[in-house]
């Protein structure tokens, strides 16, 4: 008889305890001096994390920091008792610390005063080493054959004081990152793709903060079902009254007001206040008690006169327009993108890695968009450049690209 099942994935052993406890929660000076004399006492690379409350409180503040390092142990740091963790960043200089998608941890650590030398960021490296699977729990799987339960990943860190399995978990996600670091530095070693892993932990270091947006209320979710400059300035004046509410009672705006209702109202356009809670989104206790604060904003849209209404395409920006109007506007430009497309895919599957991390995909466009002047492997190369790409990157494709490109005139 003949096993047709196939070849079974390796037991993964799961990880519920920290080898050494879970420890307490630094909040007193004391504690964070004893803190600093451990880590800066410590060697080698230091596993580093931090926790947020997304979806629970506004902006993206860190509300709890986790470091873990040779010789030092794992340390539970609450950075709302201790908003200064500089001395802790002084602790650890010269050490290179690991984390998991550091863009999403760094700006928080930066406003604590927590700046590394040098980053290894695991998730990053599973990308470029084409790992189906890049997620924390599946990587340590994946590297060390260990289970890493996430079932607290979302939870409302803001909380004081932290619930006993949340710190467990913390603690957990810094055990194991070193070594699981130490595994995808041999692998790209192997792949040939350490420079490249180096150059991408460096972008991501040194990564500036990103700019405010224009018009941040014109990403409302739904905002394309509003057709008329009237309804773009109701969601506008909600929006912003959202923000304002949000930001003075320290909540995430969608817990304050939903973007359905913001939309419900901007395409109902309520008179009265009493139009406004007769619309669904608007029949929830808490909302129905701010009604008249919401019929405010509603209603100073509806006073604005026709010269200050927001326009239906919004501000211009500068770069290329969205994609899909590209055929109308410029053919070759449409052109150009597929072709270059079609060498980024051929790339990623060559090189085991995802089309994005090969090259920013708004750096795509815009050389498609705006192709240099004259067009050819120097220009594109300088293109690259200029707009960011990577030295590995540009050495990878301003090649491929140019004749793709200089091919098609």
């Amino acid at each position: 008889m003949h096993d047709d099942a196939g070849p079974q994935e390796p037991a993964v052993v799961p990880l519920d305890e920290p080898a050494d406890g879970v420890p307490d929660v630094v909040v007193a000076d004391a504690d964070l001096t004893r803190a600093v004399q451990a880590l800066a006492g410590g060697s080698g690379p230091t596993a580093v994390d931090a926790e947020r409350a997304s979806g629970y409180r506004y902006g993206q503040r860190t509300y709890l920091v986790q470091i873990r390092r040779a010789g030092a142990g794992t340390w539970l740091i609450d950075p709302i008792a201790q908003p200064d963790l500089s001395a802790v960043s002084d602790a650890l200089r010269g050490s290179q610390w690991v984390l998991h998608a550091a863009s999403q941890d760094l700006p928080g650590l930066a406003e604590q005063q927590m700046v590394p030398d040098a980053i290894f960021d695991t998730e990053l490296a599973a990308r470029l080493l084409g790992m189906p699977r890049v997620g924390l729990a599946a990587v340590v799987a994946d590297t060390l054959g260990r289970g890493l339960a996430k079932e607290h990943s979302a939870v409302d860190w803001s909380t004081r004081p932290l619930h006993p399995d949340w710190l467990r978990y913390a603690a957990l996600d810094v055990e194991l990152l070193v070594e699981v670091r130490d595994v995808l530095a041999g692998r790209l070693e192997e792949a040939g793709k350490a420079e490249w892993a180096r150059q991408e932990f460096e972008a991501v270091r040194t990564a500036p903060l990103p700019a405010p947006r224009v018009d941040p209320w014109r990403r409302t979710s739904g905002l394309h079902a509003v057709r008329s400059t009237r309804g773009l300035a109701v969601v506008r004046s909600l929006w912003e009254a959202r923000d304002a509410d949000a930001r003075r009672r320290d909540i995430s705006p969608g817990r304050v007001l939903p973007d359905a209702a913001i939309v419900a109202a901007a395409q109902a356009l309520p008179r009265t206040v009493a139009d406004l809670v007769a619309l669904k989104q608007f029949s929830g206790k808490g909302t129905r008690r701010r009604a008249d604060q919401w019929f405010a904003a509603v209603d100073q849209a509806l006073a604005l006169p026709e010269r200050a209404l927001p326009s239906l395409r919004g501000p211009g920006t500068p770069g290329p327009p969205p994609q899909r109007v590209w055929k109308e506007r410029d053919p070759a430009a449409a052109a150009r993108l597929v072709a270059a497309k079609a060498v980024i895919a051929e790339a990623a599957e060559t090189y085991r890695v995802p089309a994005e991390n090969l090259l920013q995909p708004d750096l795509l466009r815009r050389t498609c968009w705006s192709p240099p002047e004259p067009l050819s492997r120097t220009g594109v190369q300088d293109a690259l450049l200029d707009g960011g790409a990577r030295p590995w990157q540009v050495d990878l494709l301003a090649g491929p690209l140019a004749e793709a490109l200089v091919t098609l005139g």
